[in-house]
């Protein structure tokens, strides 16, 4: 935060808008400072029932805070910048806080810079706990982390035809949070601190001329990741019988790893129009990214080794690796009109990565006491992965009249893969294959002025896909249409449809979604007094696919269904003009209503007050209740009321 405050200070900042033309002059009028301040006090009351399902859906504290600013200078010399503009909002102990500033100086240099701090807290025992039937509420994957990030962009010469440029980011997470330390036949939820960081440098120049652009951009990367778990108290983990009628127990555990990893890229993407009647563009990007990756772990207790069916006490280790892998992309096409009313757009596109990886491990096991050494195991592992994906799209666009315009195509996805087994595999490598065939169609009408029709229908059918769960046999579509019922009332509905099925033996994977949502609008003498928006859906969900348990290695079954409504509205009411400016009230609210595997109810209704006091003084307010259940786990469920209020002073 320093060093953004830092440049903040010292170097002049983006503007938020885009560059008006070399000509444009100050309007008329505009003030050389001006600008806003939101800041009051939040009240919330005490939480009733589940306070780590409020914190992870929720999260907001009372407590003093600055809603949100915004600040522009100008200056009439021009001497170092035209316009500066800061805009910021959450600050003050707020979940998310940001922060945009910036500058420019018309045909000299644009300058942007971003800040945001995000805190993410989620500890919801219900998910993904195995031990939540014998009463553990233990999270397996819990988080209460901060993420940080700060972006800034330089362009130098905007507006000519030749636009050097520069840009820097930064993004970093820290925090601690629960998970797994998983074992020879069970796995143990334990403490862990995570902290990772990644910079990216970037610069290049922009080539911008009357018939084609040019790219060219050349970057870096720096990344790091660390994570310590530990564990100091008697662990039973998951499992909840006994492994050839020994109980398995983790007594201690230390363990840490680092991941140390660099990429240096190119970029080239070009679009151009060398005639009238065609358009073409392509990209290119080649990246060579490395990591080097380091790994101990000291765990006690009463532990298993599968492969040679005995318990041991204790065991150490520690593991050294890296990796290198080249990755190249690009995509490339054009759009064709050979007559008028008809448009032919092809696409290709390629995506290859190569990881080659090498490991060296040591580990020692205890058995009997602490200090008798058993068994020490030395393992040397060379690992490759080959992904390669392509895709060919050809689309025909036709313009039938001035209300009606047809479109269709084809899409054909292919590639290859090669990947490590799992552990219970014992050919080492599996090689995967990707052939997908896609038909596509749609339409855009308008039969009368006030009603628009639009359809996007797709159809695929797979030969082979990389993942179970990937799209394979399925059929896509979506429906939008929107009415004007009279000037001030609009109506809009939306459809959309997918079913994906894959047959193939021992996968047997069936998917379908459904939605469907009707909107309103209404706004009479165009919102000047009243206005309302209102939209309701409903929608359903099933998944249904067979998985391998990896604890207890049987087969089993994973089926989700949800059916939801949700629904929100809002009505506006102007209230009288104080000092020239108008008042508002808003009240209104959201409510999302599940059943199925999840059942859920979620209730938020909401009334909202901004009331000008005197010139450039606005009085606001604003209440809200929270309601969360879950039938099946009611102790994830949490009620609140939330109020804050404050002053907006306006320059």
């Amino acid at each position: 935060m320093k060093t953004l405050l830092a440049i903040l200070l010292t170097l002049p900042l983006a503007a938020q808008q885009a560059d008006p033309k070399p000509e444009e002059a100050k309007p008329a009028g505009e003030k050389n400072v001006s600008g806003s301040v939101e800041f009051g006090y939040r009240w919330v009351s005490e939480v009733r029932g589940s306070r780590e399902a409020y914190r992870s859906l929720v999260d907001l504290e009372k407590g003093p805070r600055v809603f949100g600013a915004d600040f522009t200078l100008l200056d009439p010399s021009s001497r170092l910048f035209d316009r500066i503009d800061l805009t910021s909002a959450g600050w003050g102990g707020e979940p998310h806080s940001s922060l945009h500033a910036g500058a420019r100086k018309l045909g000299v240099y644009r300058l942007t810079a971003d800040y945001s701090n995000l805190a993410y807290y989620n500890f919801l025992p219900s998910f993904a706990n195995p031990g939540l039937a014998g009463g553990s509420l233990l999270n397996q994957r819990a988080f209460d982390t901060n993420r940080r990030y700060t972006n800034v962009d330089l362009d130098l010469m905007p507006g000519r035809r030749i636009i050097p440029y520069l840009g820097y980011t930064h993004d970093s997470g820290s925090g601690t949070g629960v998970t797994p330390f998983v074992a020879d036949g069970n796995e143990y939820p334990v403490w862990n601190r995570l902290r990772d960081k990644t910079d990216h440098y970037r610069g290049g120049v922009r080539v911008e001329m009357n018939r084609f652009h040019v790219t060219l951009e050349q970057g870096a990367t720096k990344f790091k990741d660390d994570q310590f778990v530990g564990t100091a108290d008697r662990n039973l983990g998951n499992r909840t019988t006994t492994l050839f009628d020994q109980r398995l127990v983790l007594n201690s555990l230390r363990q840490a790893y680092g991941v140390r990893g660099d990429s240096v890229y190119s970029k080239v993407l070009l679009t151009a129009a060398p005639a009238s009647w065609l358009d073409v563009f392509g990209q290119f990007l080649y990246s060579k990214p490395s990591s080097d990756v380091t790994y101990s772990a000291e765990a006690r207790g009463m532990l298993a080794q599968l492969s040679a069916a005995r318990f041991f006490s204790g065991q150490f280790d520690t593991l050294f690796a890296e990796a290198k892998q080249p990755h190249s992309s690009g995509s490339a096409g054009f759009e064709l009109r050979p007559v008028k009313k008809v448009r032919i757009v092809e696409s290709l596109m390629t995506d290859r990565f190569h990881n080659a990886s090498s490991a060296v491990l040591a580990e020692q096991l205890y058995f009997g006491t602490a200090t008798t050494a058993g068994q020490t195991i030395g393992l040397n592992s060379f690992d490759r992965l080959v992904y390669n994906y392509n895709r060919q799209e050809l689309d025909v666009i036709v313009d039938l009249c001035s209300r009606l315009t047809l479109r269709g195509g084809h899409r054909y996805e292919w590639g290859n893969a090669l990947v490590r087994t799992g552990a219970l595999d014992l050919r080492g490598s599996e090689a995967g294959e990707l052939k997908r065939q896609v038909g596509l169609a749609g339409f855009s009408m308008r039969p009368v002025q006030r009603l628009s029709l639009t359809l996007d229908y797709e159809r695929g059918a797979g030969d082979r896909s990389y993942f179970r769960t990937s799209l394979y046999d399925y059929t896509k579509l979506r429906a939008r249409a929107r009415y004007q019922l009279m000037p001030s009332l609009f109506v809009g509905a939306n459809f959309s449809v997918l079913d994906n099925t894959n047959p193939t033996a021992g996968v047997k994977y069936d998917f379908s979604s459904r939605s469907n949502t009707l909107s309103l609008q209404w706004l009479p003498q165009g919102g000047k007094r009243l206005g309302f928006l209102g939209e309701y859906s409903r929608s359903t969900l099933s998944s249904d696919l067979n998985y391998l348990d990896p604890l207890y290695r049987s087969q089993e079954r994973s089926f989700y269904r949800d059916n939801a409504h949700v629904a929100s509205a809002l009505v506006d009411v102007s209230l009288p003009a104080v000092a020239g400016s108008q008042g508002k009230m808003s009240v209104g609210g959201s409510l999302f209503i599940s059943h199925g595997s999840r059942a859920t109810n979620y209730y938020s209704p909401v009334w909202r007050i901004q009331q000008p006091l005197v010139r450039k003084v606005q009085w606001f307010g604003e209440w809200r209740w929270y309601g969360y259940s879950e039938p099946v786990y009611l102790y994830e469920g949490f009620r609140s009321h939330l109020f804050q209020t404050g002053l907006r002073l306006s320059l």
